[in-house]
């Protein structure tokens, strides 16, 4: 029996549901997940197994055309992956009409056509139609914007169709190696999965306008008598942030860390004492040095 591998891109606006995509077919979270724009900033490596087969995923941040040069990484880390996999998902919701953020993707799909593997259209979100005709007049608008390699229905948060999703990219797979350890389903290190975990709950938890102005970093790491020792260091750029993310008597850290800790201990498999402070780093979204420091650099 052939073994089959290859690369996989995903590619979307903001909120589409791209990680949410990537964690129902590998059957881990890997990337986070909230319900507000731009909660990627990296591109997350995953990597699905299985008997015959490995396929991995890079999940990119929304694309979005933004003021800071945190947004200017994120885009260029979006687009970077195009020419590198073996095909590319493009997800949209199903109620998906265009705009600034789809229209800036799909202009770049369409100037570099010639050199991108197959596009699949992969429409998201078909649990929330109220029924098949709005699916349909969804794939009908899509199906003309981009030469598409096939168009997948999908639901990732229930699991709707996402096993022809699943079929479809093992048989787009060629004859190949297996390029990582079978027990490996991440790139991304224990203590970037720890800062991350962190950061997606104050997005669940603060206000719109804190989380994009987070900064999480790790200071210590260390196992003492069977447990992890965490620290880490929320960053944010003004001292009213740092009020909201500290809260009342200290409220809204201390839930923070709580939740963050509860998903830790799942991942990590081991208890976990989390300490978290804050500390503010004026305008760190437009400091070049800020930016290198908390890893926000073009990956190669």
């Amino acid at each position: 029996m052939s073994f089959r591998s290859g690369f996989v891109g995903i590619v979307g606006r903001p909120n589409v549901g791209k990680s949410t995509l990537m964690g129902a077919i590998i059957g881990e979270k890997i990337s986070i997940i909230s319900d507000k724009p731009q909660t990627t900033r990296n591109r997350i490596m995953g990597v699905w197994h299985g008997d015959d087969f490995q396929v991995v995923f890079l999940d990119t941040p929304g694309v979005h055309k933004g003021k800071y040069g945190i947004n200017d990484f994120m885009l260029n880390t979006a687009f970077s992956v195009l020419s590198e996999v073996d095909i590319l998902l493009l997800v949209v919701e199903y109620w998906e009409t265009g705009g600034q953020e789809f229209n800036l993707l799909l202009g770049e799909l369409r100037s570099r056509h010639r050199e991108l593997p197959p596009v699949f259209l992969v429409v998201n979100k078909i649990d929330l139609a109220e029924d098949k005709h709005e699916i349909l007049e969804s794939i009908a608008r899509q199906k003309d914007l981009f030469d598409f390699a096939g168009i997948i229905p999908v639901s990732a948060l229930n699991g709707e169709n996402l096993d022809r999703l699943k079929a479809l990219i093992v048989e787009q797979m060629e004859e190949g190696p297996r390029y990582f350890p079978e027990d490996m389903i991440t790139d991304q290190s224990e203590r970037f999965l720890v800062a991350e975990f962190i950061r997606e709950k104050v997005f669940v938890l603060t206000r719109d306008e804190i989380p994009h102005s987070i900064a999480v970093q790790v200071e210590q790491f260390v196992t003492e008598e069977n447990r992890l020792v965490i620290s880490a260091c929320i960053y944010v750029e003004r001292d009213s942030q740092k009020g909201m993310i500290i809260g009342k008597r200290g409220a809204m850290i201390k839930e923070i860390g709580s939740q963050a800790r509860v998903d830790l201990e799942r991942m990590l498999g081991t208890k976990v004492f989390l300490e978290l402070h804050v500390k503010v780093s004026r305008d760190w979204r437009k400091t070049s040095a800020r930016l290198r420091e908390f890893g926000y650099t073009e990956q190669v």
